[in-house]
């Protein structure tokens, strides 16, 4: 569990810096005012953070499994000396597993003073989405997970759901989260 200084990352550079040619894809011709996403997947769902509370990228290395924590906690891992939980998003909204392939990626977020790994399927990219853009929920969708749901986006022709990541994973919801998972599972 020491350090490993060969993990690969990705550092989130802020806003002002990015330079990045997969920065600005949308068809509505966002500009350089337009707030920045991490667009990422989940079971052939696409996703996105607003780049303001992610850390970092990182590839995933051991993680730590820890006895008695919920079945979406992975363990915690030591990021360049910071030990982290690690919250694998796809035991979090209850859907199947699958092992962890060559695109599998871990989020780093921050909540709050906390910093959270998210195990992804795959990150996409970083992307410009303007705010006039982002719909809320509609009124049908509702329920206890609604509130972790900040809106919906179209990026070229595909949807994206964004997350509010400060509540979805701020600790004394993930198991609120995860109920709310099981539940819409239920009532498909």
């Amino acid at each position: 569990m020491g350090s490993d200084t060969s993990e690969a990352y990705m550092s989130i550079t802020p806003p002002t810096q990015l330079q990045s040619p997969h920065t600005t894809i949308h068809s509505n011709q966002p500009n350089s005012a337009s707030p920045q996403f991490v667009g990422f997947r989940l079971a052939n769902q696409n996703y996105i953070f607003r780049i303001e509370s992610i850390q970092e990228i990182v590839m995933p290395s051991r993680v730590a499994k820890i006895p008695e924590v919920p079945a979406y906690v992975d363990g915690v891992s030591n990021l360049r000396g910071m030990i982290i939980p690690i919250v694998n998003l796809r035991s979090l909204f209850n859907l199947t597993s699958r092992p962890h392939d060559e695109e599998t990626r871990i989020i780093v977020v921050n909540v709050g003073s906390r910093t959270i790994g998210c195990t992804v399927d795959s990150v996409l990219r970083v992307m410009r989405v303007p705010e006039e853009t982002i719909q809320p929920a509609p009124d049908s969708v509702n329920g206890s997970g609604r509130r972790f749901i900040e809106g919906f986006t179209r990026v070229e022709d595909e949807l994206f759901i964004l997350l509010d990541a400060s509540q979805l994973l701020e600790p004394a919801n993930l198991e609120q989260v995860h109920q709310a998972s099981i539940q819409f599972e239920k009532n498909k």
